[in-house]
């Protein structure tokens, strides 16, 4: 008689850090931190165009543009970054009729070299403006037919590494150009990611927060299953989106075991959303966990004035003239923060970002990028595949090939 078992078991803690160890050998983000940016920078230094226009779809484009619209209120930069995701015409054309094309810069990034979207939207700006050496600029793997493009036509290409995948490529070139052309200080995203992953793995501050929340997702999953965010500014919403394709797309897949598991993002901004979602939290079905975002300094000084002569008095509130509009921001968190903990069963956790600045922000990224890989090794899952996603885009390409 033989026996034989492959269980779905849940690891410790050791296990799963060893494991993440082992990963750093084969998964390319792990090492980006630590990349020399030299060549970024000085390319980036040679772009005039006054606009530089993102070709480029989810992990392409997200989380470029999560750091750019958070570091974008408190900066004054003399480009502007914007980025075609999708071939929704309404959404390609409102985008175009901000810039002069002739005075643009075209990024067109995709790591196969062949995603339909961004290749169609590049036909199509072609047919607008010649697009050439002097105004583009293309990402993609080493030996995809982009780069090949890339190369016939003498058009500056960067190499975008096999082992990064897309949702995790914020802090490859995939990111760090766009955000380079447009003065981005991209040294200080990198620090920040090195900040959390030399911390991590030596396994000091950020090691024990990561693993420890990790472990009670995995562990409570059939619980609370669905993992809402609160972003506390509206300069977070860019950053709510890339969490949700990051989440989804690692954590929705089948084990070991061949049990499919998943954990459910919901991404909301804070002072809009908690009017509505909030009621669903508190008297809804227990199946959340709960993660507010706060940013301590906004670098913002607006200040509700203080009532001058008898105008508003029929309208009271006279107990928030005087404070700056930071400072009702994080005051509004609190308090949905406090009413979440009256109740005692729903699973929550407060990230508070000291000030607006790159180094802040990549720190956030970072960690969750972290615990992500965490996750998926509780759940014995290949983080970094998209099957799923793949499937849909073999069923459009057979489509539109039989429709000729």
């Amino acid at each position: 008689m033989e026996y034989y078992k492959n269980f779905y078991q849940i690891k410790s803690n050791t296990e799963i850090f060893e494991r993440i160890e082992a990963e750093r050998e084969e998964v390319g983000y792990y090492n980006l931190p630590y990349q020399d940016t030299a060549e970024i920078k000085d390319y980036a230094q040679s772009i005039s165009k006054k606009h530089i226009i993102v070709l480029g779809i989810g992990g392409s484009s997200l989380g470029a543009r999560a750091i750019y619209e958070f570091l974008l209120p408190s900066n004054d930069y003399n480009k502007d970054l914007l980025f075609l995701e999708t071939v929704d015409p309404l959404k390609i054309n409102l985008c175009l009729k901000k810039v002069d094309l002739n005075d643009t810069q075209f990024l067109v990034i995709s790591k196969s070299g062949n995603t339909i979207e961004t290749i169609s939207i590049f036909k199509y700006l072609n047919s607008l403006v010649e697009i050439d050496s002097s105004n583009c600029t293309i990402i993609s793997e080493s030996g995809s037919d982009l780069t090949k493009f890339a190369n016939d036509n003498n058009i500056k290409v960067f190499d975008l590494a096999e082992n990064v995948g897309g949702r995790f490529s914020v802090f490859s070139v995939a990111g760090l150009v766009p955000l380079a052309m447009v003065g981005v200080d991209i040294d200080n995203l990198l620090n920040g990611c090195k900040r959390v992953a030399d911390s991590f793995f030596a396994q000091e501050d950020y090691y024990k927060p990561i693993i420890r929340k990790a472990r009670f997702l995995v562990e409570n999953k059939s619980r609370f299953n669905i993992n809402v965010i609160f972003s506390y500014s509206s300069s977070l919403e860019s950053f709510n989106k890339w969490y949700v394709q990051l989440w989804a797309e690692s954590l929705g897949k089948i084990n070991i075991n061949g049990t499919r598991q998943a954990l459910t993002p919901v991404a909301l901004v804070g002072p809009v959303d908690q009017h509505s979602f909030l009621q669903l939290v508190i008297e809804g079905v227990r199946d959340k966990t709960l993660t507010f975002i706060k940013i301590a300094d906004l670098k913002d000084k607006t200040v509700i004035p203080k009532r001058d002569g008898n105008k508003f008095d029929r309208l009271g509130l006279e107990y928030a003239e005087g404070l700056s509009f930071n400072e009702l921001l994080n005051k509004q968190a609190d308090a949905t923060i406090a009413s979440v903990e009256e109740q005692k069963d729903i699973p929550c956790d407060v990230v508070t970002i000291s000030t607006v600045d790159e180094y802040n922000m990549a720190k956030l990224m970072f960690s969750y990028q972290l615990l992500v890989s965490a996750i998926g090794q509780f759940l014995q899952i290949n983080t970094y595949d998209q099957p799923g996603v793949e499937s849909g885009k073999i069923i459009l390409k057979e489509s539109l090939e039989n429709s000729l």
